[in-house]
């Protein structure tokens, strides 16, 4: 029974987790993902896609290689920082335009290289938790 209770919690964390990081990356864009998904705009779908799978990668790791709700918590959100300072060190290294302005134009190009940026980024974090 405690291995089943534990399963349940620990789904629901992971769960907890993957939409608070999703909410949270929506509010660091000046628009709004699902409107712009709505409207078939493909680079924001490369780009949320890529936000989704890197914060699931993250989870995975950190739920796979600890036994503590806590410390899978606590990687998540070592994790997740990384994925912010990713996307921020991205916009510093393409001074001459706003990443955010061409996500909203649908350049694909643009939403392609966030969304490996953030699954690299995922990657490599996660070689790291513990």
């Amino acid at each position: 029974m405690t291995m089943v209770v534990n399963l349940v919690v620990s789904v629901f964390v992971i769960i907890l987790l993957q939409v608070l990081g999703m909410v949270i990356f929506g509010l660091m864009t000046p628009f709004k993902d699902m409107e712009e998904l709505k409207k078939g705009n493909v680079a924001v779908a490369l780009a949320l896609g890529g936000k989704f799978l890197a914060t699931a990668i993250i989870i995975g790791v950190a739920a796979y290689t600890n036994t503590s709700i806590l410390h899978m918590i606590i990687w998540f959100a070592v994790g997740y920082v990384c994925l912010i300072a990713a996307y921020w060190i991205f916009e510093l290294a393409t001074p001459t335009f706003k990443i955010s302005e061409h996500l909203e134009k649908g350049n694909v190009a643009v939403g392609t290289m966030l969304c490996l940026v953030f699954i690299g980024t995922a990657f490599a974090v996660s070689s790291l938790i513990v």
